[in-house]
C-alpha cells in the first residue's frame, strides 16, 4: 500500500472516529437519547400551531407499523443506498 493510501484511510477513521465521539458525547451531555428528525419536527410544529392536523397520513394511513417493519424498511433503505456508493466508488477506482 502506498503512503498516499494510508494517510487517506487514517484521515478516514479519524474522521469517523471523531463524528460517533462528537455524536455520543452531545446524547450524554444534554442527559437525552438520539431521536430522529421526525420528532424535533413535530414538537416545533405543535410550538408554532396547537392546532395544525397533517394534510397527509402516509401510505399506511394511520396504521402504526410494528417496530420489526421499521427496522426491515430502514435497512433495506442503507443497504440501497450502500449499494448505490459502492457502485460508484467501484466505477471511479476501477482500472481500465
Amino acid at each position: 500500500m502506498k503512503l498516499d493510501n494510508k494517510v487517506i484511510y487514517i484521515g478516514g477513521l479519524a474522521i469517523i472516529a471523531l463524528m460517533v465521539i462528537g455524536t455520543l458525547a452531545l446524547a450524554n451531555a444534554n442527559g437525552d437519547e438520539l431521536g430522529g428528525a421526525d420528532d424535533g419536527a413535530e414538537g416545533v410544529v405543535e410550538e408554532y400551531d396547537p392546532d395544525y392536523e397533517p394534510w397527509y397520513s402516509g401510505i399506511f394511513g394511520d396504521y402504526e407499523l410494528p417496530g420489526e417493519t421499521e427496522s426491515m424498511l430502514f435497512a433495506l433503505q442503507a443497504a440501497i443506498g450502500a449499494i448505490i456508493i459502492g457502485f460508484f466508488i467501484g466505477r471511479y477506482t476501477r482500472k481500465d
